[in-house]
C-alpha cells in the first residue's frame, strides 16, 4: 500500500510540474436523508429550500446518502424530489447502524434492508457510506467489511473533508430551543469560514502527503444549516479557486481504488492514506464540539 502510494504521488507531482497547473475541485455529498422535522424548517420545506439553494448556486449533482429507516411516504417523496432535480441517491443503512456496536453481521443486514428501499429509486448509485465513517475497529472487521461490499456490488462513498457541519446544526437547533436571538448574518458567516478552512486544511494535507490535490469529496447533512446556506460556500469556495464537480466525478479519482491499510478512517480517505504512509501531523479542523461552540461564542452568533 505504502510503495503504490509512493509511486502515484511521484507520477501526479510529476503531472503537475509538467503542466505547470492544478486543478480543485470538490464534489458535494449529503448524509442521513430524509431528516425529520426541526423548530426552523419543516422537513418537507427543509428538502424544498436546499433544493433550491442547489440549483441558484448552478449546483448540478450531489449525492445523498440515505437511510431508509425513515422512509415512510412522506420522506419518500421528499428523496423523490432530489431525485427529480437531478440528485444521486445512495445507501448508508438502514437505521444508520454503528457497525463498532452492532457487528458484521447485522450491519451487513441493515445495508441489504436499505438496498431493497433505496435501489427502487430513479438516480439510484451503488456507493456506500459506512454512519459515523467507523468502518471497523480491528483489521479483521475492516476487511470482512471490504470485501463483503465488494460481493454485494457497492463502491466505497469514501469521504475526503470530514466536517462537524451536524454540531453547528444541533448548537443552532439548542439556541432556537432557548429563545436565544439569532444573527442570521454571523450564522452564515460561521458556517461558510470554518467549512471552508476545513476543505482547505484538508487539501493541503494532500498535496503534502499526495503531491497533488484530488478530486475531494465533502461530507455535509441534509440539515438546516444546508439548506440556508451551502450556496454561500459553494460559491465562496469557487471565488477560492475551487471546481464543484458531481460526486461520480469525483469518485473516479486514483485514491478511490486505494484501500489504505490504516485502523484511523474515521477521518477520511486522505487522513487514512496519508497516516498508512507515516503520516503524523494535524487529522482534523473545527472537528471538536467544545472548540465550535467557544467560536460561535467568540462570533456572538446568538445571545
Amino acid at each position: 500500500m505504502i510503495k503504490q502510494l509512493l509511486v502515484f504521488c511521484m507520477l501526479a507531482a510529476m503531472s503537475a510540474l509538467a503542466t505547470g497547473e492544478e486543478t480543485r475541485s470538490i464534489a458535494i455529498t449529503i448524509d442521513d436523508a430524509p431528516r425529520p422535522d426541526t423548530l426552523h424548517f419543516y422537513a418537507p420545506a427543509r428538502t424544498a429550500k436546499l433544493i433550491e439553494t442547489l440549483a441558484q448556486a448552478r449546483v448540478e449533482q450531489v449525492m445523498f446518502f440515505c437511510n431508509s429507516g425513515r422512509m415512510d411516504a412522506a420522506g419518500a417523496e421528499r428523496i423523490q424530489a432530489y431525485v427529480r432535480a437531478g440528485h444521486l441517491v445512495a445507501n448508508h443503512t438502514h437505521s444508520h447502524a454503528d457497525l463498532h456496536k452492532v457487528g458484521v453481521d447485522a450491519f451487513l443486514a441493515d445495508i441489504q434492508q436499505a438496498a431493497q428501499v433505496l435501489s427502487a429509486f430513479p438516480n439510484y448509485r451503488p456507493w456506500f457510506r459506512f454512519p459515523f465513517l467507523h468502518e471497523g475497529l480491528t483489521v479483521e472487521v475492516r476487511d470482512r467489511m471490504r470485501g463483503e461490499l465488494q460481493k454485494l456490488g457497492y463502491r466505497a462513498g469514501y469521504v475526503t473533508v470530514d466536517t462537524y457541519d451536524f454540531h453547528m446544526d444541533r448548537m443552532f437547533q439548542a439556541a432556537l430551543q432557548a429563545g436565544k436571538k439569532i444573527d442570521f448574518d454571523r450564522l452564515r458567516a460561521a458556517y461558510v469560514d470554518l467549512l471552508t478552512d476545513s476543505v482547505e486544511f484538508y487539501d493541503q494535507v494532500a498535496r503534502s502527503q499526495l503531491g497533488r490535490s484530488p478530486r475531494h469529496v465533502l461530507l455535509l447533512h441534509e440539515n438546516d444549516l444546508a439548506a440556508l446556506y451551502l450556496g454561500d460556500l459553494v460559491n465562496h469556495l469557487r471565488d477560492k479557486g475551487w471546481k464543484i464537480i458531481s460526486p461520480e466525478q469525483a469518485f473516479l479519482d486514483p485514491i478511490a481504488t486505494m484501500e489504505p491499510d490504516t485502523l484511523l478512517l474515521g477521518q477520511g480517505r486522505i487522513i487514512a492514506l496519508a497516516t498508512a504512509n507515516g503520516y503524523e501531523g494535524p487529522t482534523r479542523r473545527w472537528e471538536n464540539e467544545a472548540e465550535l461552540e467557544r467560536e460561535f461564542a467568540r462570533r456572538q452568533v446568538w445571545k
